[in-house]
């Protein structure tokens, strides 16, 4: 089983490397997209804390999760979402459905690893600007996704910590066509930065009863700064317009020096309470700081400014009864949370922020701990103000958490 799932690996890799386009959103020109990844649909479901880690279920934020794993468990989980783009000038409307994580979880004693694939942030828009005699089209694509290897240790009943060792890679793709009224020919930009490096994740897990039902939850990540290299390429051509579409009738390369691309540092921090197999609540802050701005194409960034991030979360999940034998509804886990984000980046002055509203339900399958997790999403990103886009947005989330029954490198005895 687990060589399939390497072969899987494998596969999606080769194929994320072609730069998969999941996201729709203008904002996601500027640095290197729009965060992908924001935890497990059992995480999402809860406003996005990773707080909460148990034996049977893959906590991707926090590798020292892996240390309290008692089950292989393997986890995979895609998505649809719709949104909503308004501005002064109009609306649209756009769809995305795509791959969020592909993971697999093994414990060994106290000690437990991982490793898996996930799409990290993404690059999607089209843009149609329209001025006097002057129109032109933007249009990007990419993103960077993340091949990961963790371990977590249980150092005892109540403290675990662990390590990601993550290797980035992927490519952003930027193109503007550009078209002026009584001449002929128009002018095509194509550029693209593939960019690849290594990043580290540490974490640490607290938890410990309080009283005899309630449980008190603790947890701490913390990512270093580091850099990624950047190949840099660059296309310029002039192009004549057929019913066909666009023809190159001159093309040119520029030679574009290779650059650095800095990964913020980030902090996390969470904490909640609960009554184990009955309910939690908790909640979460995250810290990050400056990203280096990263130009791709010289297009629309004189107003684009980064600034430190900050994310609140707050969630938690209710189960009626989990060892139920006579009701499967009263085993369904109901999960509900809320999240509010500074993205640190600011567009003629503006800030841009958002929000969700999260709910979901683990649905169990087969008599063992396996799952079927669907989440929920209505949020909103950006503003009107200043010539800026609003976005609505509704998100649809399925996966799929599968445990073993029986533990792997577990000595069997016969009587």
């Amino acid at each position: 089983m687990i060589k399939r799932f390497i072969v899987i690996v494998a596969i999606l890799t080769t194929a994320l490397a072609a730069a998969q386009e999941n996201i729709s959103s203008p904002y996601s020109y500027y640095g290197i997209g729009l965060t992908k990844f924001k935890g497990t649909i059992e995480n999402r479901s809860m406003g996005g804390i990773s707080v909460f880690s148990d034996s049977i279920h893959l906590n991707l934020s926090n590798p020292a999760g892996y240390g309290r794993l008692r089950r292989t468990t393997y986890s995979i989980a895609g998505s649809h979402e719709q949104s909503s783009l308004t501005s002064d000038m109009g609306s649209d409307k756009a769809k995305i459905t795509s791959l969020d994580y592909l993971a697999l979880g093994i414990p060994v004693g106290k000690f437990g690893f991982g490793f898996g694939l996930i799409p990290q942030t993404s690059v999607g828009y089209r843009i149609l600007d329209i001025q006097e005699d002057v129109a032109s089209r933007l249009q990007g694509r990419g993103g960077l996704n993340r091949v990961y290897l963790s371990g977590g240790y249980e150092i005892n009943k109540n403290f675990s910590i662990g390590i990601d060792a993550r290797y980035n890679f992927g490519n952003f793709q930027n193109r503007r066509t550009l078209v002026r009224d009584q001449i002929q020919l128009g002018s095509r930009d194509i550029s693209r930065s593939d960019l690849k490096g290594l990043s580290f994740n540490f974490g640490a897990d607290f938890q410990t009863m309080i009283s005899d039902r309630l449980k008190l939850h603790a947890s701490a990540t913390y990512s270093p700064e580091t850099s990624l290299t950047s190949e840099n390429k660059r296309e310029v051509a002039t192009i004549a317009f057929t019913q066909n579409g666009e023809i190159p009738v001159e093309v040119r390369d520029l030679e574009v020096p290779d650059s650095e691309y800095s990964l913020a540092e980030q902090i996390t921090i969470g904490a909640g309470l609960g009554r184990p197999n009955k309910w939690f609540f908790g909640g979460e802050y995250i810290k990050t700081g400056r990203n280096a701005y990263l130009d791709r194409s010289n297009t629309f960034n004189e107003a684009a400014v980064y600034n430190e991030a900050a994310q609140y979360k707050l969630g938690g999940y209710y189960i009626p009864q989990y060892n139920s034998l006579t009701s499967y509804f009263k085993r369904v886990v109901i999960r509900g949370g809320f999240r509010y984000e500074e993205t640190g980046l600011s567009l003629n002055n503006e800030d841009i922020n958002e929000f969700g509203i999260t709910f979901g339900l683990g649905l169990p399958v087969g008599p063992g701990f396996s799952n079927i997790n669907l989440g929920f999403e209505y949020g909103q990103r950006g503003t009107t103000d200043s010539g800026l886009v609003k976005e609505d947005i509704f998100k649809v989330s399925v996966g799929f958490s599968l445990t073993e029954a029986r533990k792997w490198f577990e000595r069997r005895k016969f009587d």
